[in-house]
């Protein structure tokens, strides 16, 4: 990913995430705080890989965030044999066509090169078509990893064993 598309990328996980996001007061309130955090793809980049996927023209079709291990300030982890997805998205108009499955995949390779254990990752309730993907991928829930934003609002956590 090259610095003068961190803007756009922001946008296209913003917009994402906003399509997803149900018309419920606390998710929506969770929302419109994370959205800085999710519109800063240069604070991202400087703590971890942001991948992006574009097609032939050079458009931007998705992005995810690789977190190589517990010690980076994006891990949302704790486990030093662990490396963590984040903020994974999709442009609308590039969902179903396996950008989703394919940024997940480099993730997994990256992972994998890297000697890791496990690939964690945290996704909403609402994120079903995420879900899919990752069971399909061999990814598992995790209850024990979830994490609480507030009462009302839990990151469910799914993990993949990838050695041993």
């Amino acid at each position: 990913m090259r610095p003068e598309e961190y803007a756009s990328v922001g946008e296209l996980v913003v917009d994402a995430y906003a399509v997803i996001t149900p018309d419920v007061d606390y998710a929506r309130d969770d929302l419109t705080a994370y959205e800085d955090e999710l519109r800063d793809v240069a604070g991202r980049a400087a703590v971890a890989d942001v991948l992006v996927a574009v097609d032939g023209e050079g458009t931007i079709l998705g992005s995810v965030t690789y977190v190589p291990d517990h010690r980076s300030p994006a891990a949302e982890f704790d486990d030093p044999d662990a490396a963590g997805i984040r903020m994974l998205a999709v442009a609308a108009a590039a969902q179903r066509r396996g950008v989703g499955e394919a940024l997940t995949v480099a993730c997994i390779d990256r992972a994998t090169a890297a000697g890791r254990t496990w690939l964690v990752l945290h996704s909403t309730e609402w994120m079903t078509a995420a879900h899919r993907l990752y069971g399909r991928l061999g990814f598992a829930r995790d209850p024990g990893l979830d994490l609480e934003v507030n009462p009302e609002f839990v990151l469910r956590a799914f993990r993949l064993r990838l050695t041993g």
